[in-house]
């Protein structure tokens, strides 16, 4: 059984029906599934959950009774299997994913763009060892934890880093360090001090390691860009979007109202936070966070173009961008992204 087909069944099995040919007396659908991942960069879609912003916008502007669920899947591949099979209509997780999924899809009948940004927030690389100072000080002992090898957005910021660091020929040379382990595995392995010597990792994963002795940071993903850059973002097809404007549009009135109220009392919103994510962080950890200058709630995308071309470079995607709006819906196109 193909695997957007498991991933259906799944959906199917937890009460989430498979939408797209149920229409409403205005031609759009009754319901829409929202898929996001466990990391603090997801909280917008956390407050739209609980707050029922969704359903707020959609009556709003004329769909009264639309029905929002939201998921949680691990990973970008996750998130692009259950957007193409119809299961979702709206996924959030890192650039890449996106960009992937864009350079596959444009110009067929399947075509994926970005809706939204939802954060701008730097990935930090934490180690338990004293003797690394730099990436150049890796050795073949050494092992590094990321949410998956190759493909996660951490892999790609390592290779990233690499190459700026030791350049372009040894890009790749970390890449055999790397281990698979989800965000709370690695940072008990960092924690355990035994087979890793860094996790790089996600907020607030990456801000309770560093409360422990002897964990420090040696890279940030910042460092790396030259400045800010989105973390997360949210995609949809072409095709849900145009048969769906309505729809549409209320999803972004709903991130948008989210994404203002974190910004607006940022106390309330790491209350939230605390509330529904319960991976053992506190409040006054994530109002912490929150109120970190790097860390900021905005759906304009930013970096994606440094993203993009890396990825063309190195031949993960058949072709780069010329403008960032490449990879958006035009809804954004009027923000001050790059």
């Amino acid at each position: 059984m193909r695997r957007r087909d498991v991933l259906a069944g799944a959906l199917l099995g937890a009460g989430l029906p498979l939408l797209g040919g149920v229409r409403s007396a205005r031609a759009e659908v009754q319901e829409v599934v929202v898929a996001r991942q466990p990391s603090l960069g997801h909280l917008p879609l956390m407050i739209m959950e609980e707050q029922g912003l969704l359903r707020k916008h959609a009556a709003a502007k004329g769909l009264p009774g639309l029905g929002a669920r939201f998921v949680t899947l691990a990973g970008g591949a996750a998130m692009n299997d259950a957007l193409l099979s119809g299961s979702v209509q709206f996924v959030a997780g890192g650039v890449p994913p996106l960009v992937l999924l864009w350079s596959k899809t444009e110009g067929t009948g399947m075509a994926v763009k970005g809706v939204a940004a939802m954060n701008a927030m730097p990935l930090l690389m934490n180690t338990n060892a004293d003797r690394i100072r730099s990436l150049g000080d890796f050795t073949d002992r050494d092992k590094i934890a990321l949410p998956a090898v190759k493909v996660s957005v951490q892999a790609m910021f390592l290779q990233m880093a690499a190459e700026k660091e030791l350049g372009e020929a040894r890009r790749n040379d970390l890449d055999r360090l790397t281990v698979t382990l989800s965000h709370p595995d690695g940072m008990a392995a960092l924690l355990a001090g035994q087979e890793i010597s860094a996790h790089f990792t996600a907020a607030p994963i990456q801000e309770l390691e560093l409360r422990r002795p002897g964990i420090r940071t040696i890279l940030n993903t910042f460092d790396v860009l030259g400045g800010p850059s989105t973390f997360n973002v949210v995609w949809a097809s072409a095709s849900f979007v145009e048969a769906n404007p309505t729809v549409h549009a209320a999803f972004m009135a709903a991130l948008e109202e989210a994404v203002a109220s974190i910004a607006g009392d940022p106390q309330s919103a790491a209350q939230a936070y605390a509330r529904l994510a319960r991976d053992g962080s506190d409040v006054g950890l994530i109002a912490s966070i929150l109120a970190s200058p790097q860390v900021a709630f905005t759906t304009t995308p930013q970096a994606i173009l440094r993203y993009v071309d890396f990825m063309a470079r190195t031949k993960a995607i058949r072709r780069g961008a010329k403008d960032w709006r490449e990879l958006f819906f035009a809804n954004v196109h009027g923000k001050p992204g790059s």
